[in-house]
């Protein structure tokens, strides 16, 4: 670790809410067998400030320790960048870890290939989720040659585990800092825009912890910042034809998806009328007939279907339906 002279890498740790696993993701930072780095910390207003400086007490004199206002992790991570003395920018988030070959291995590829701006490896899912113990790329996966469309249509999915070129990241504008999801599919489409080629491989070199409760899981809040950032690029007057009919097409899919996961919120919060209207229109895309029978029942008899429901997530799941 370069406390001294100019590091190749400087890793960027937003930290906020993460007072219980930030030494978790400290550590699997010094336990890195490269070791030409800087740890960059941005405390970004966390609500367990308390906590989380007590949690960082013990690596005070290893990282560089920066506050500010919550601002969302858009802001952390600009905050970051523009403190960073490193050409190479490595991210992880403040619950997430790294296996200790992760930057060697991203610092060799990176380097040995003067054209790719941005690396991603494939990480492991782990936490409290379903997806505990499978592979990013097994439920998210890349698939050919990264490209604007191919990012669009999500045939290539960038990890969150990812190394750039800080030149790169400034040139494309960094983190829209009005962004409070999805902040890195924005920037990575702006990447690809700029000229910069983003690339991957299938090595698996760290773990992607997945908490359930948080934004993200949600499929509404997450489908409505898509939709954001799918306005912005149909907003651009660079776009071939192709990336055109790409965007809007991608916008009419997650509106739809929108509509579905509100329609069904709707359901199984007993608002009968506004099921039927969002899931009514999600179907106007989607044409599912498991869609259509539920609106079919959903008009002659909801309160049975909502029984039906409740029976089994209460028998298979063991729960009791809610959305």
């Amino acid at each position: 670790m370069d406390q001294t002279g100019t590091p190749l890498v400087s890793v960027i740790i937003p930290a906020y809410d993460v007072a219980e696993f930030i030494g978790e993701a400290l550590d699997s930072v010094f336990a890195q067998t490269f070791t030409d780095y800087e740890v960059i910390v941005v405390n970004d207003g966390s609500p367990d400030m308390p906590q989380l400086e007590r949690a960082l007490a013990p690596y005070m004199s290893r990282i560089v320790y920066l506050k500010q206002e919550n601002r969302g992790v858009s802001a952390a991570r600009n905050t970051g960048i523009v403190a960073a003395r490193g050409s190479l920018i490595a991210f992880l988030d403040g619950d997430d870890v790294w296996l200790p070959n992760y930057l060697e291995v991203q610092v060799k590829r990176i380097l040995a290939d003067p054209t790719i701006d941005v690396l991603y490896p494939n990480v492991l899912m782990f936490g409290g989720s379903s997806e505990a113990g499978e592979e990013f790329m097994t439920i998210c996966p890349s698939n050919g040659e990264v490209t604007f469309e191919r990012l669009l249509l999500q045939e290539c999915n960038v990890s969150n585990c990812s190394i750039a070129r800080k030149d790169t990241l400034v040139r494309a504008g960094m983190f829209d800092e009005s962004l409070r999801s999805v902040e890195d599919f924005d920037l990575w489409l702006r990447v690809i825009k700029a000229g910069g080629r983003i690339a991957y491989h299938r090595d698996v070199l760290a773990r992607y912890r997945r908490r359930s409760g948080s934004l993200t899981a949600d499929p509404i809040w997450l489908s409505e910042h898509i939709l954001e950032v799918l306005t912005r690029v149909k907003q651009r007057t660079d776009l071939t034809p192709s990336e055109r009919a790409t965007a809007d097409m991608q916008y009419e899919h997650f509106h739809a998806l929108l509509r579905l996961h509100e329609g069904k919120r709707a359901f199984f919060s007993g608002d009968t009328a506004g099921a039927i209207t969002g899931l009514t229109e999600a179907n106007r895309f989607f044409r599912n007939r498991k869609t259509a029978f539920t609106l079919m029942m959903l008009r002659v008899a909801p309160r049975l279907l909502l029984h039906a429901y409740d029976l089994r997530d209460r028998f298979y799941f063991r729960m009791i339906t809610k959305y």
